[in-house]
């Protein structure tokens, strides 16, 4: 039986999706980020593998659960532009969507700048893996690693069988079933 991720070594992977960049016509700044971040955060973290869009991402994607990335987190080819092809082949590999986590990097980008809500990323378990898709600008990055940050070890430990901390168990003592959160009880 694995471990639960809190009592081993966190494993994550950084992928950029970008025919320019995979060209070389056109820096990767969005992947080191999602590097030096998640390397914050305690994951170890390879890449970013740069590889163009479409279907050499859900390669990376499936070569990454294979080789048991607790997290894979992309960005780029999540917009409505033809060659834009990330959440696609990112929901062939999945077993599962956690929809919440794509709409609050969505809201979290929206509060910024209105075209956020064109991004069509999805996020995502493969196995044992937390497959996440970020926007391809640094600034949608940004945005949505401060979604993931609070949460994400959180949820890598969920999906290895890890508990639920008792945390915030205190602040709902007083909530009634059929109550609204919010609403008095």
């Amino acid at each position: 039986m694995t471990a639960p991720a809190s009592h081993r070594s966190l494993r994550a992977l950084a992928v950029t999706a970008s025919n320019r960049a995979a060209a070389g016509v056109y820096e990767d700044r969005g992947g080191p980020l999602i590097v030096d971040t998640l390397t914050g955060l305690g994951f170890d973290v390879d890449g970013p593998r740069v590889v163009p869009d479409g279907e050499p991402v859900g390669e990376v994607l499936r070569e990454a659960v294979a080789s048991g990335y607790d997290l894979v987190v992309t960005t780029g080819g999540t917009g409505i532009s033809p060659t834009d092809r990330t959440p696609e082949v990112t929901r062939a590999v999945l077993d599962y969507e956690v929809p919440g986590i794509a709409e609050a990097i969505r809201a979290a980008g929206r509060a910024k700048v209105a075209t956020a809500v064109l991004s069509r990323g999805v996020a995502g378990v493969s196995g044992r893996t937390l497959v996440v898709n970020l926007p391809g600008s640094t600034g949608g990055v940004k945005d949505g690693l401060a979604v993931l940050a609070p949460l994400v070890v959180h949820a890598v430990d969920q999906i290895h069988g890890g508990d639920h901390p008792n945390v915030h168990a205190d602040d709902h003592l007083n909530d009634h079933p059929d109550s609204a959160p919010g609403r008095p009880s």
